[in-house]
């Protein structure tokens, strides 16, 4: 009988997803200014100073906040900085924009915090498919991050794949 053999598997390939670094979606939370306007139109300092400190801050713990204010509506600067003041010391990130925006952000950010040399000289396959939406973001981010060190870089899956980058046998040698 012959012996079935993963030729993938043996390749060297690295895999390497980015749905890893995307944060989950209940450690992405807004705080929104509309309920501290007057009328939905008006931001009254010393109202709003007010319900700042007896919001319940607990229910950002460990989150990262999104800071909006869903009306239209002229807000004044040091609102939203007020807001973060509050929520920094309660929160893991505070950013201004949508979750969207803040979901991009922090995914850049984890792709930020991965540590290029475990792929040195490594081939590397950037997943291409799955459940989960990938920003373009992180794929220009990836491959920023891990061309300096990686003998190539790939976009797909193992067995089928689009080479993106190849390190050349000779750098010295011009293109």
């Amino acid at each position: 009988m012959e012996t079935i053999v993963n030729k993938v598997a043996e390749s060297g390939i690295v895999t390497l997803d980015l749905a890893d670094y995307i944060p989950k979606d209940e450690a992405l939370v807004t705080f929104d200014l509309k309920p501290f306007l007057f009328r939905e139109m008006i931001l009254r300092e010393k109202d709003y100073r007010a319900e700042l400190q007896t919001h319940d801050w607990a229910q950002y713990a460990g989150k990262n906040v999104a800071i909006l204010c869903s009306v239209e509506a002229i807000i004044p600067m040091w609102a939203y900085m007020l807001a973060a003041n509050y929520l920094q010391p309660v929160s893991e990130y505070v950013y201004f924009g949508s979750i969207e925006e803040l979901k991009r952000e922090r995914t850049l950010h984890n792709i930020a915090t991965i540590d290029a040399k475990e792929y040195t000289d490594k081939r590397v396959v950037v997943k291409g498919c799955g459940e989960t939406p990938i920003p373009e973001s992180a794929y220009v981010a990836i491959t920023n991050k891990l061309r300096p060190v990686a003998k190539s870089i790939m976009y797909g899956e193992p067995c089928s794949t689009v080479p993106i980058y190849k390190k050349p046998n000779n750098p010295n040698k011009a293109i």
